[in-house]
């Protein structure tokens, strides 16, 4: 991850100041509200790639900077929106916005920043980003509701799971590589695979996600131990370990999840039991194979500096602890 930051940092620099830009307005609560999460945004990483496929694909314009920006805006607007429907109070050990101005001030804010997000999309000018930005901000909230259904329903299956997660998660990673293969004017199969390439690294990242919400390494998180379980959140281990349980198990999760009946020891028999069915481990294998995915998608392109960075970087995203 290291490697991939510093290549692209010059370009990163110039995303930030857009974003600080274009996040301004007369009315002072959007950009306090805005520039609070967005500088609690941590890695930058949806927008890195944007940054990084454009440099992979020999690109020498500017397009790719304020793309970047719109990715980031994309993705800004959905965490305060995912904050609200959450009733999370923290992110990344900092308040949530929600948690400091309100709930209709997060909402709003998520609404304008997407909003800036259109702009800059219609100002780039180029009708094929619009319609990958625009589909991929309409299945982010496709998965969102989906999410919702699932919610504190442990019938959820692996199918069902997998879908929530390429639409709220994966498909921002593929938008934001595939971008950058556009204004690079690459060919419809480079582009692709810049596609499969996020679309992999997106899953694989929601993957480890779920398994670290259950490690000791929460704390560099700014999470406790097993904050989806006590929301009742439906992950992939929570699906694996349900569905090897005996009836006495699937009750015990049922009353976890389904009815939020929770005892402070709950959290360690749940550990238990995934740890019981290698549920954890069988999340982290899944994580494994959708890496090995993106690696395998960046065949088409010539060895450089930022072909080695991305594949770093699916390495990272199954080896990170926070």
């Amino acid at each position: 991850m290291g490697d991939l930051r510093r290549l692209v940092e010059p370009d990163l620099k110039k995303v930030n100041a857009t974003i600080l830009e274009r996040m301004q307005s007369p009315v002072a609560l959007i950009p306090q509200l805005a520039g609070h999460i967005i500088a609690a945004g941590g890695k930058r990483l949806r927008p890195i790639l944007t940054l990084a496929a454009a440099r992979l694909c020999g690109y020498e314009g500017e397009r790719h900077i304020g793309l970047a920006a719109c990715v980031e805006f994309i993705h800004t607007a959905t965490l305060l929106h995912d904050d609200v429907v959450d009733d999370s109070h923290l992110r990344r050990g900092l308040e949530t916005a929600n948690a400091v101005w309100g709930n209709k001030a997060s909402v709003l804010v998520g609404d304008f920043l997407f909003s800036r997000a259109f702009q800059i999309m219609v100002a780039d000018g180029s009708l094929k980003v619009l319609r990958i930005l625009s589909d991929a901000s309409a299945e982010i909230a496709e998965g969102e509701v989906g999410q919702l259904l699932t919610a504190n329903n442990t019938a959820t299956d692996e199918t069902a799971y997998m879908d929530v997660i390429c639409a709220k998660t994966a498909v921002l990673f593929a938008a934001a590589a595939q971008v950058g293969g556009v204004v690079a004017d690459e060919p419809e199969e480079r582009e692709l695979a810049l596609r499969s390439f996020g679309m992999n690294l997106g899953i694989a990242f929601q993957l480890v996600d779920d398994v670290l919400d259950y490690s000791a390494e929460q704390a560099a998180l700014g999470k406790t131990v097993g904050d989806d379980f006590r929301e009742g959140k439906i992950t992939l281990p929570i699906v694996l370990a349900f569905a090897q349980g005996d009836e006495a198990e699937k009750a015990f999760w049922r009353r976890c999840l389904e009815d939020l009946e929770q005892t402070d020891q709950d959290i360690t028999e749940a550990i238990r039991l995934m740890r019981k069915y290698r549920a954890l481990d069988e999340a982290m294998d899944r994580a494994r194979s959708y890496a090995d995915k993106a690696r395998q998608a960046l065949a088409p392109f010539p060895d450089r500096p930022e072909k080695t960075a991305l594949l770093d970087l699916a390495e990272f995203t199954v080896a990170r602890r926070f």
